[in-house]
């Protein structure tokens, strides 16, 4: 087969133009004569949604029976890199299986609020977090030849207006939070494609973006793969294409083909940014056509068993009082909750699978005979229903324990809006209340997408978030509520008590078309551990049925300098009497910094499972990203040389152990001083503290408190006072107070500065 670049030089204008658009909705273009195929893409990061008639974007219509895997809310909960490996095994033998190149995932944006109707097939709200599961997903995936399509590509963090949405967003701000993840994806999970986003970032189109998708993308990261618009995403495609959009999707029966060559001709696109979208396309479409594999067997039970199994360790139990959990055989258990039947275990939009097979937790349960059950409420309805009301309190009183399986309908988070509120079905929340009047051993298990407020936290024992766990999450429950899994879930975001809480809850959603991220670097829990805020349930929490000691925390060294490595060991023991799996979590802080920054930043994670009595050491490498924040002076990532602290915890609030290393900083952030340069600003350089020695001396006796007894200035000015005004005062204001001239603060300035 020719190379790519040959085939380019035999095509006509017209034909390269015709690849850069869809040939439909999941398919792309081919050239027969060329014997250049066309290749199908399809969505789903927890599975394989794959239409094959009338497609659609948002999963109106049915697609092919397939599995569905634990949502990305769900998996990213377990903290488990080598989970979400062997979930992205399955999802690229299925796509190998079924002809499908590109699987449209996974979604990695940031969950800046609760409230964005799309949280559920995100990853969190951390962006370590973020990338480091995003990377091994990417690499289960395209172990298997299948590409991956990131999304959405970038600061998507809300489905309001989301297709004109200007998100607003300070450039430290973008590369703390926003764009790490995408970055880790590009540099070390190699994703085949990106998709861009509908919104503006910064006031241009994602799609016609030329720093986020070209400089930025191409050019730091080297990402070698191509560009897809997110559905309906293009605005100007001619402006698309040199901005480093390769492909449309779908197509616009080809009007903006047309658009394309009609530039070209014209002058006004340069046919070489066209050459390189088609030979980005092809390449990656060449990978997956060189190694594709319909033989692949697919044994959809055998993923059925697997989305199962991967889905008991994504659970969090979060509340365990007087060790209600796990329950016992002999237990008489109340199962309460129309959810127990139908359960919800997916989110609603373009991630739908159409499973083919359900088991809920009553499925799960039919062996199991003290357990009785009562329907509670109805999905679709906030309206209590009386009679389902005292069927469940009748039902709840007989038994020893009750399980109430409570959560949010389809229609309370979707694609396409954002939440209004963070609460449950007024009917579930006051069933719960009541239940616990009857029955004080009262367990609840969560199905949502995102955090729900608890208004009844208090009059519960027990406590599962069960997120959304994929098709066989009835298993999952039982093996994590009958202790034959022990949970080992965490929060990859924080449980705030209150929507008023969150950190965006005054300007989340923008104002017209404009959604200004004003809480900058302070998203979750760099937001509620700085205002040492009360919340739900901290991020990176979680509890397991069996009990872990840290201990031996040894750092390979007490200083470095940001070039070099660091590594961080210590030593987990399990002390409980069951095997477990412990989530030991890595945290930086910069207790001195010059600039804003979070009390404490994850910057390392490892799941390690753990016999009865067993002690593993769990080692960490730090780079310089560890301990570096973004420099806007250099726009760059800078470490400032100080102290460290190396925190070993189980959650963001719950830090068990700590060291120090002190960290030396390489680079320097250049300094041109300025008349407007202000004495404070000045003098924590040491090497202009003796320039500025004689003009210190002046100011000291010019601003110095009188102290004539009784006089007015003497009370008037304090000490204090005075030497607030010299901190403060900028150079051209010695002139200002006699003390030279303007050929004397230039000749000052040119010391400073040399």
């Amino acid at each position: 087969m020719s190379s790519v670049k040959d085939l380019i030089a035999q095509m006509t204008l017209e034909e390269k133009a015709s690849l850069l658009s869809g040939a439909d909705f999941w398919h792309t273009r081919g050239i027969p004569r060329l014997g250049i195929e066309g290749v199908m893409v399809s969505d789903g990061p927890h599975g394989l949604r794959k239409q094959d008639q009338s497609g659609d974007h948002l999963g109106i219509n049915d697609s092919i029976k397939a599995v569905c895997f634990p949502a990305a809310c769900a998996s990213t909960a377990s903290f488990d890199r080598s989970l979400v490996h062997r979930l992205g095994e399955a999802i690229g033998d299925e796509c190998q299986h079924e002809e499908v190149a590109i699987n449209l995932g996974p979604a990695i944006n940031i969950k800046r609020s609760p409230l964005c109707g799309r949280n559920f097939e995100y990853m969190s709200e951390d962006p370590y977090l973020a990338g480091e599961m995003a990377v091994d997903l990417i690499r289960g995936v395209q172990s298997k030849n299948i590409g991956v399509s990131v999304k959405h590509f970038a600061a998507n963090d809300q489905e309001h207006r989301r297709m004109s949405s200007d998100s607003v967003v300070d450039e430290r701000t973008l590369r703390e939070i926003y764009l790490p993840a995408f970055e880790a994806s590009a540099k070390r999970g190699k994703a085949w494609t990106f998709m861009c986003s509908y919104n503006r970032l910064n006031g241009t189109y994602a799609s016609e973006h030329k720093w986020l998708l070209t400089d930025l993308l191409r050019g730091e990261w080297g990402f070698d793969g191509y560009v897809m618009s997110d559905w309906g995403a293009v605005s100007r495609r001619p402006c698309g294409v040199e901005a480093g959009l390769d492909l449309e999707m779908p197509g616009s029966n080809g009007i903006n083909d047309a658009e394309v060559v009609k530039a070209v001709r014209e002058g006004r696109l340069d046919e070489k940014y066209v050459d390189l979208c088609v030979e980005h396309i092809l390449n990656v479409h060449e990978r997956y056509l060189k190694n594709r594999k319909p033989e692949t067997p697919w044994d959809k039970d055998a993923d059925h068993e697997l989305a199962g199994r991967l889905a008991a360790d994504c659970l969090v139990l979060l509340k365990n009082e007087d060790d209600i959990l796990p329950l016992a055989d002999s237990d008489r258990v109340a199962i309460i909750g129309e959810f127990a039947v139908k359960p919800r275990f997916q989110g609603g939009g373009s991630s739908h699978i159409n499973s083919f097979k359900v088991t809920s937790l009553m499925d799960a349960l039919s062996d199991k005979a003290n357990v009785t059950y009562a329907q509670g409420y109805r999905i679709e309805s906030t309206d209590e229903d009386e009679a389902l009301t005292a069927e469940a309190l009748r039902v709840a009183a007989a038994a020893d324990k009750v399980v109430v399986v409570a959560g949010l309908p389809d229609s309370f988070e979707s694609e396409g809006y954002d939440r209004s509120h963070m609460q449950m079905p007024a009917n579930q929340n006051r069933l719960i209340e009541k239940l616990a009047a009857v029955n004080p051993n009262l367990i609840v298990l969560l199905y949502n997408g995102s955090p729900v407020e608890m208004p009844w936290n208090g009059l519960v024992k027990g406590l599962i978030e069960g997120y959304l766990a994929g098709q066989n999450v009835g298993t999952a429950n039982r093996a994590v509520l009958y202790g034959e899994v022990n949970p080992s879930g965490r929060l990859p975001e924080t449980m705030p008590l209150r929507l008023e809480d969150t950190p965006c809850y005054l300007s989340y959603g923008g104002e017209g078309n404009t959604a200004v991220y004003s809480e900058g670097i302070f998203v979750g829990y760099r937001y509620y551990d700085r205002k040492k805020m009360e919340v739900l349930y901290p991020f990176g929490y979680g509890l397991s049925y069996t009990t872990f000691r840290y201990s031996n925390l040894v750092l390979s060294a007490d200083h470095i300098k940001d070039t070099d490595t660091l590594t961080v060991c210590v030593d987990v023991t399990n002390t409980g009497k069951r095997s477990g799996k412990e989530v030991v979590q890595l945290y930086v802080s910069d207790p001195e910094s010059s600039v804003f920054r979070p009390v404490r930043e994850l910057k390392g994670f490892d799941k390690v499972e753990l016999a009865p009595g067993e002690t593993k050491t769990v080692s960490f490498t730090l780079d310089k990203r560890s301990f570096a924040y973004w420099s806007t002076d250099i726009h760059d990532w800078y470490v400032e040389s100080g102290k460290f602290d190396i925190q070993i915890g189980r959650s963001s609030r719950d830090i068990v152990l700590c060291a120090e290393v002190e960290v030396t900083g390489t680079t320097e952030i250049p300094v041109t001083y300025t008349e407007d340069s202000i004495f404070m600003d000045i003098l924590t350089n040491p090497k202009a503290v003796p320039i500025m020695q004689d003009s210190m001396q002046a100011l000291l006796s010019t601003f110095a408190p009188s102290d004539g007894e009784g006089s007015a200035a003497g009370e008037a000015i304090s000490a204090d006072m005075s030497l607030a005004m010299i901190r403060y005062l900028p150079l051209r204001g010695m002139i200002s107070f006699g003390m030279g001239n303007h050929e004397e603060l230039k000749t000052l300035l040119d010391a400073l500065n040399s």
